[in-house]
């Protein structure tokens, strides 16, 4: 009986083990966003403040809107229609990320003032674009939902970017002393 129980103290160690690397592993590719290249990826993470950060993510939509451009202005290429929704579907992602870091930047306080700025100035020509596709009617049928969240999040970038500016006070004025 005791040949028995010997071997289950040990299956149930390496049980706990597997278990152990595969929820460390899992967290660590959870950090990497499927709509970022490897390169995109490694820039966001050595950016030093949220500031950066989120400028980054703005670059990021910026890249993906002159993409698109690209697809549109070159029809008939072969699957052509899964690279646009996959380009749709980053934008929406990157904009979502950067009007989180902006959010984030606000509750703890950050100077995160010319990212905000970047963002009231590059989403409305973003959302002009988004919607300009939009009016394409049949030619961009089967991206509608995809479009339309993006336009979504465009939206929801410009008026959280405007509450963040009123939110995010200027960093103290430094007076000499006389």
């Amino acid at each position: 009986m005791k040949l028995a129980l010997r071997p289950l103290p040990l299956v149930l160690a390496t049980f706990l083990c597997a278990a152990g690397i595969t929820a460390a592993t899992s967290t660590a590719f959870a950090q990497k966003k499927d709509y970022l290249s490897d390169a995109e990826s490694e820039k966001i993470r050595d950016a030093e403040t949220t500031s950066e950060r989120i400028k980054l993510f703005i670059s990021f939509a910026a890249d993906r809107i002159k993409k698109l451009q690209y697809e549109f202005a070159h029809p008939g290429e072969l699957h052509r229609d899964d690279r646009i929704n996959t380009l749709i579907n980053a934008y929406a992602g990157c904009i979502d990320d950067g009007t989180d870091l902006i959010q984030l930047g606000v509750d703890k306080q950050q100077d995160i003032r010319d990212a905000i700025k970047e963002m009231q100035s590059r989403a409305p020509e973003f959302l002009a674009y988004l919607k300009e596709l939009s009016a394409k009617g049949r030619s961009v049928e089967q991206f509608k939902d995809n479009l339309d969240d993006a336009i979504d999040a465009t939206n929801d970038a410009i008026r959280d970017a405007a509450d963040a500016l009123k939110e995010n006070a200027p960093p103290p004025v430094r007076r000499r002393p006389q």
